[in-house]
């Protein structure tokens, strides 16, 4: 008796995931069919929607008495926008899985065609929450991602797994989840454990595939003991990436430092199937004097990140996501588009 609740139980869960899934997906359905009708009524064909329109006022009165909420001003304008964004019902019928009407309105912030593409199709295949959305929408997790690197990845390209690093690495990283204020001066212990008490929400900020496996990572030579702060392994670049932490600006120091540290570990700790070992260093401000002169140029093993322990406004992340487009191409010689 009790093996046969339970199997009817899972049956009719499974029954109730699916009926909403469905729903869901017929509802999105019927939202960007609105919008469609709404903009090709408001344009009469023409290249571009007529001003001053009451168009979506009046639907809106005489929907909300026939059908019930739903269809407020606000809703109805969702719905045109909605269609706006994502005019091609095919590229949105691949995407659109796990996603509710609540995730597509967040993607709806995105501002670049493909930069919304991107993230319907990562919420989607990552299954992010909406919160996870919201975040990653708020801290332009895509303007950061494409400003390291060297080619589009806007849909409906065929997406590769590649083992190239700055696939990954965004720059700056936002670590407001550890929770300092804005002015609060911290040392790199404190940092560290930050990242280690938030090590969920630091993994979702660094990407695909990191997977944590030690901090204060021991490695004992003939001379001397050393101390990797962070180690994780990529399961899709198949490589170490180790993370050293600072509280101070980049150093040509700090760069020798984590060179020593990859080398090492390549020496001492990497498998035979794995790919060379990566560095990043992550600091409060990056130096493109470094960048171009240090060992840092040009290396296909060291990096260096900044990080942000504060939520930035909009504005200021995207001076700091140009500020670091040209750190990068200052690294990588400015012959790497």
């Amino acid at each position: 008796m009790e093996s046969l609740l339970a199997d009817i139980r899972k049956i009719i869960e499974q029954g109730r995931r699916q009926a909403y899934a469905a729903a869901e997906q017929t509802a999105i359905a019927t939202y960007w069919n609105i919008g469609r009708r709404i903009v090709e009524e408001e344009q009469h064909g023409e290249e571009r929607a007529k001003y001053g329109t009451k168009l979506i006022t009046n639907l809106s009165k005489e929907l909300t008495q026939e059908y019930g909420s739903g269809f407020s001003y606000r809703s109805l304008n969702d719905y045109r926008r909605f269609y706006l964004s994502f005019s091609d019902l095919e590229i949105l019928h691949t995407c659109v899985h796990n996603l509710t009407w609540s995730h597509l309105r967040i993607i709806m912030r995105e501002t670049m065609p493909e930069g919304r593409l991107w993230y319907m199709k990562e919420a989607s295949e990552q299954m992010w929450s909406v919160r996870t959305l919201e975040r990653n929408v708020a801290t332009q997790y895509y303007g950061r991602m494409m400003a390291s690197q060297r080619e589009s990845l806007a849909l409906p390209k065929p997406v590769v797994v590649t083992t190239d690093p700055m696939e990954y690495i965004k720059n700056p990283v936002v670590a407001e989840f550890m929770g300092f204020r804005k002015d609060y001066k911290f040392d790199e212990s404190e940092l560290e454990q930050a990242l280690i008490d938030n090590l969920q929400q630091f993994i979702l900020e660094l990407g695909k595939g990191f997977a944590f496996v030690e901090r204060q990572k021991h490695i004992v030579t003939e001379c001397d003991d050393y101390y990797i702060d962070l180690v994780f392994y990529n399961y899709r670049m198949k490589r170490f990436v180790l993370f050293e932490l600072k509280t101070h600006k980049l150093t040509h120091q700090d760069v020798g430092q984590l060179d020593m540290y990859v080398r090492m570990y390549d020496d001492m700790m990497k498998g035979v199937d794995d790919e060379p070992t990566i560095g990043v260093l992550l600091c409060t401000e990056t130096d493109n004097t470094i960048a171009k002169y240090s060992v840092l140029h040009d290396s296909e093993q060291l990096f260096a990140a900044k990080y942000m322990a504060f939520m930035p406004t909009e504005e200021e992340l995207r001076r700091e996501i140009e500020k670091q487009k040209r750190f990068y191409l200052e690294q990588h010689g400015g012959n790497k588009q």
